[in-house]
């Protein structure tokens, strides 16, 4: 995606990060193990998003030696004291992947959306929205050609795990991007439905419940099947505010802790469901607090009408 919204341009299919040119670091997350690197790709800006793969059970229970990483280890010392010892590990490459994401051409808002900067705490009444979230995101939010190539089976026609092509309670239910779509312990998928005049749980009405409950027992049948994991074990929740303004379902194993978990910004989809069953039109009424980076045009708006 590109600020222009008539120009794309893909990636050739011989790319490589030798193609890559660096030109600074845009955040660094010791804690998830990810890096953020904005640089140029034939010109066009680029950000790379390199990530260390959780480990899995297989790689130190399989019978193969080449995928036990224990059977293919050196140590080197790094000190010991009595009963413990520090090393570094060096394992063989093929058992120390990266996972890499590459968007581009990149444009302002996603150089902004991964740079590190300091957050804050907006608490928006129903009268602000109108006012001033909508007008803002209808201005500034991300380009949902992406959604809607899924949803027209024009692309990641091969990942669909689960879908219901019904225009009012119908989905799609994919691999996330943030998911490898290997790794078992990290297992997290999208529900996107295939409604797009419904932007977040903001837009959500008695009228949707339907959907709401079809999503629910759709999916988690389906992460199950294909996945083994149990309903009970699995966190399912809407991101407020989210990243992209088409309505969808995050779900992840609880065994992962996932960006974007926290009570700041995550919605359980169970807790929605209720608030909605309670008061029929709940968060066209509720006041929503969430966290808006520094660098965010939501977060201007929201000063500049603090200080009038």
């Amino acid at each position: 995606m590109v600020d222009n919204e008539d120009k794309r341009t893909q990636l050739p299919q011989s790319f490589s990060l030798d193609d890559f040119v660096y030109e600074r670091l845009l955040s660094n997350n010791a804690n998830r193990k990810v890096i953020f690197v904005l640089g140029r790709c034939f010109n066009l800006p680029a950000i790379v998003i390199l990530e260390k793969i959780a480990f899995t059970e297989e790689q130190f229970s399989g019978t193969d030696d080449k995928s036990t990483i224990l059977k293919n280890s050196s140590l080197e010392k790094i000190m010991e004291n009595d009963i413990y010892q520090n090393n570094f590990c060096r394992v063989d490459s093929d058992l120390n992947k990266l996972k890499a994401t590459i968007i581009y051409p990149a444009t302002e808002k996603h150089i902004s959306k991964y740079t590190e900067q300091k957050i804050y705490v907006l608490k928006e009444t129903p009268e602000l929205y109108k006012s001033v979230t909508l007008p803002c995101l209808e201005k500034e939010q991300f380009n949902c050609d992406w959604v809607y190539n899924i949803l027209e089976h024009r692309q990641e026609v091969d990942r669909i795990v689960i879908e219901d092509l019904s225009p009012d309670v119908g989905f799609m239910l994919l691999p996330d991007l943030k998911w490898d779509g290997v790794t078992d312990e990290t297992m997290y998928v999208t529900a996107i439905i295939m409604n797009r005049s419904i932007k977040s749980i903001r837009d959500l009405r008695e009228s949707h419940l339907p959907l709401l409950e079809n999503i629910k027992s759709k999916c988690l049948a389906a992460i199950k099947d294909k996945y083994g994991v149990n309903s009970n074990e699995v966190r399912a929740y809407f991101h407020y505010q989210p990243s992209y303004y088409h309505l969808h379902v995050h779900f992840n194993y609880l065994k992962y802790d996932a960006p974007g978990i926290f009570c700041d910004k995550a919605h359980l989809l169970d807790t929605v469901i209720d608030n909605i069953k309670m008061v029929p039109n709940y968060y066209e009424k509720a006041t929503l607090s969430f966290t808006v980076r520094e660098n965010d045009k939501l977060y201007d708006a929201y000063k500049s009408i603090a200080e009038e």
